[in-house]
Order: structure tokens, then sequence, then C-alpha cells
């Protein structure tokens, strides 16, 4: 593998609100982004053709991450146009209320395996790579502050996001010290599509910093760790401060 020109960041779940602010700020940094999209290609689209004002370089691919074929074929196509890759964002994600005594396995699978499957074979994939290059790279994995707390009808979501934590610290631990791999858990961020409504009722009460989250509270927490080299299987809670309820 060859390792000429600039820095490459591939990232899942890039052509939403939140995603896109990510990639974009990641471009600002001077990195080349190669992102994945699903059922979204007008947002994609839209995703793509802001990132090439930033980083003309910039490519996507459509791919089911819930699918581990899928994900090996976007790093196929992401090898045919980068020849490093020196940072990945996992950060697709489905997120539904589910009645706990009501799920159903279609919806079981549409959570747990595009939430905490595609994030495992998507840092496998990305592992494969960066385990062969001889400098220092990077693994960030977006979990949810729920993975630390008991939310009615939201078991399978929750349960994939817990799942997304420990797969953090298992790929940090077995990829020291060639990767940094780091978790970052967002409380209830603004932009994330469908969750205009609180995931129980007085929310704000609960956050001592008396407001939900803006995307770039996470752009914020995304520069840290790619700014770091001494920090690896953490998950940094960008959340107000729910977690001290």
């Amino acid at each position: 593998m060859s390792f000429p020109g600039k820095k490459v960041c591939f990232m899942t779940g890039a052509s939403g609100k939140l995603g896109r602010e990510v990639a974009l700020a990641i471009a600002g940094q001077g990195y080349s982004i190669f992102f994945t999209w699903n059922s979204s290609e007008e947002q994609a689209g839209e995703t793509l053709e802001q990132l090439r004002w930033v980083s003309p370089e910039s490519q996507m691919a459509r791919c089911d991450v819930s699918k581990a074929g899928e994900i090996a074929e976007a790093f196929r196509t992401f090898g045919h146009h980068f020849g490093r890759l020196d940072l990945l964002i996992a950060s697709a994600s489905n997120f539904y209320r589910t009645d706990l005594l009501e799920v159903t396995e279609e919806q079981w699978h549409s959570l747990v395996d595009t939430n905490l499957k595609g994030t495992f074979f998507t840092m496998q994939e990305a592992a494969k790579i960066m385990l062969r290059q001889p400098f220092l790279s990077r693994m960030i994995t977006m979990s949810d502050v729920s993975a630390g707390l008991v939310w009615r009808n939201f078991a399978p979501y929750t349960v994939s996001k817990s799942g997304i934590q420990h797969l953090t610290r298992i790929f940090a631990k077995d990829t020291a010290p060639r990767i940094l791999v780091n978790s970052i858990a967002p409380g209830t961020i603004s932009a994330y599509p469908g969750r205009e409504e609180e995931p129980e009722p007085g929310l704000l009460e609960k956050i001592p910093l008396q407001r939900l989250g803006d995307p770039m509270d996470i752009v914020g927490a995304v520069k840290f760790l790619m700014e770091s080299e001494y920090i690896t299987g953490q998950v940094i809670n960008v959340d107000g401060g729910r977690m001290l309820y």
C-alpha cells in the first residue's frame, strides 16, 4: 500500500445534518473525505457537493452498513480512490422507539444490525488497512449517553449503543499502539433526525447546562480526539452534564 497525499477520512453516516457538519469540519482540517450513504441519495449528494468546495477529491458510495458484504465492497471502492486511511468515523445509525413487549425481529435487525453490527464490520475493515500503515491512525465511534441510562421504549437502540462502547474498548486494546480508538456519546442533539420529541418528559430539567446539544458540540469533541495522541479506549460524553443525574 502506498501512502501519498493528504490525510483521508472514511465516514459512515455523513449525509444527515449532524454527520454533514462533522464531515465538513474534518475536511476543513485538511482531510479528503470518503463517506457512505444508504437511503438518502439527495442529502448525500448535497453533502458531497459541499465537501468538494473544501476537499475536491472527496467521494461517496452507497452502502447498507447492516450488511457486512456491502461494507467490504465500500472499502474496496475506497481503495480505488485513496492509498491511505488516517481516520474512521463510524456514525451510521438508526433511531426510533420500540415498545419492549412489541419489539419485532425486523425492528431488532434494523436497529442492532445497523448500529452495532455495522459499526463492528466497519471498524474491522478499517483496522485491516490502518495496521499496515507506518503512522498513527484513529477511529471514532458514535455511541450515545443512553448506553449508560435506562430509557423506556428504546431497548434495541440502547443495547446497540452500549455494545458500540464495548467494541470501542476492545478495538482500542487490540490495535494499540498503532490505532487510537475512542467513542463520542452525544446527549440529545437538536440536529438528530427524529429527535424533535424528547425521549422522556422534563429532559431539560435533567441537563445541568439547560439546553440540547448542538452539532458543533460534537464537532469540537471530534477535533479534540483528532489532535490527541495519548487517549484511547475512552467514551467522551457530550451531554451538557446529563450523566450527572
